[in-house]
């Protein structure tokens, strides 16, 4: 379920923006305590979550309990989604349905994404597009000629693949200096559920997941792929369609957030967030506790001074922008 709230009346006002839902946690190594047993230890908060992003939806929320709605001569919204981490869904239901969204975009609010940044202003982050090729085949002993491989039909696809990816490394057309790397990244993955070298495998997927950047044309590699599933006879299905995020590190929201935080100037990431549905936010940055490092790994965590520290800078930008 998606929550939004608001305090505070009026227009403009700063809205923070979040997720609730975390990445699976079927692999996890810490041998004293389970994934959603939040555990402190050595200056760190472990668990699933502690770092993208419920540790940073709580450093917001500890911040504006600072605050009270008298206060307030400005709102503050607090907008917490489900399903981030497979799709954006949550998101485009609140452009979709949400009254607080559509009020915070006609008051121009101002928009804080909390995922993890170390607390550094990121004026843009790249894409997500994401794709599956599925080959189909027959099951049979691989000593006969009943069976047909489905992995047979994969290997041209998997081969035009990679040709796509190397263009991509090497072409300047598809690079941007402002991020790192600096073309678009890739990974591939492919998957024939066979359990026996002796069955010829009934079925074959290639999942792929790219990343463009801005002043680029990410359908042109998709339609690229599409065609190639074409050529080979196997099946296509787009799976995820997200375009970069990009604030100029020029425009006055960015300096503004840059004064506030003492920061000299802002950065680039090269992970996704929702916040490119967000797009009738006008003035919109990433901005949150915790290192993108830690963040889906399987002792995830995040560190205590890094939620002491966004408590204090959220509370500031709060009393900057809504009092």
């Amino acid at each position: 379920a998606n929550v939004i709230g608001r305090k505070g009346t009026g227009s403009g006002g700063l809205a923070y923006f979040s997720h609730t839902d975390t990445v699976p946690a079927d692999s996890w190594s810490c041998p004293d305590h389970g994934p959603f047993q939040p555990t402190v230890r050595d200056g760190r908060l472990y668990g699933r979550g502690s770092c993208d992003m419920k540790g940073s939806l709580a450093t917001f929320l500890a911040a504006a309990a600072r605050v009270t709605a008298s206060q307030l001569r400005q709102p503050l919204y607090v907008v917490s989604t489900a399903d981030e981490e497979v799709g954006y869904r949550g998101a485009a239901e609140v452009v979709r349905r949400s009254e607080l969204y559509r009020e915070l975009v006609a008051g121009r609010a101002r928009g804080i994404i909390g995922e993890p940044t170390e607390l550094s202003v990121v004026h843009g982050h790249k894409g997500t597009y994401g794709f599956r090729a599925i080959s189909r085949g027959r099951a049979a002993h691989s000593s006969t000629r009943d069976g047909l491989n489905a992995n047979l039909a994969m290997i041209p696809f998997l081969v035009e693949m990679k040709r796509i990816h190397d263009e991509t490394v090497s072409d300047p057309v598809w690079q941007n200096a402002e991020f790192e790397p600096p073309w678009v990244s890739w990974n591939i993955g492919i998957n024939d559920h066979t359990h026996a070298v002796n069955i010829t495998a009934p079925q074959s997927i290639c999942t792929v997941y790219y990343r463009p950047m801005p002043g680029m044309d990410p359908e042109l590699l998709l339609e690229r792929a599409r065609k190639a599933a074409d050529n080979c006879g196997i099946e296509f299905e787009v799976t995820w369609q997200a375009g970069p995020l990009y604030c100029a590190p020029q425009s006055e929201y960015i300096q503004e957030l840059l004064q506030a935080t003492g920061q000299d100037r802002s950065r680039t990431v090269s992970y996704g967030t929702d916040g490119v549905l967000y797009s009738a936010v006008k003035r919109i940055a990433v901005l949150g506790p915790g290192s993108i490092r830690q963040a889906h790994t399987d002792d995830e965590w995040i560190a205590l001074e890094q939620i002491r520290r966004g408590i204090d800078l959220y509370e500031s930008l709060i009393r900057r922008w809504c009092l």
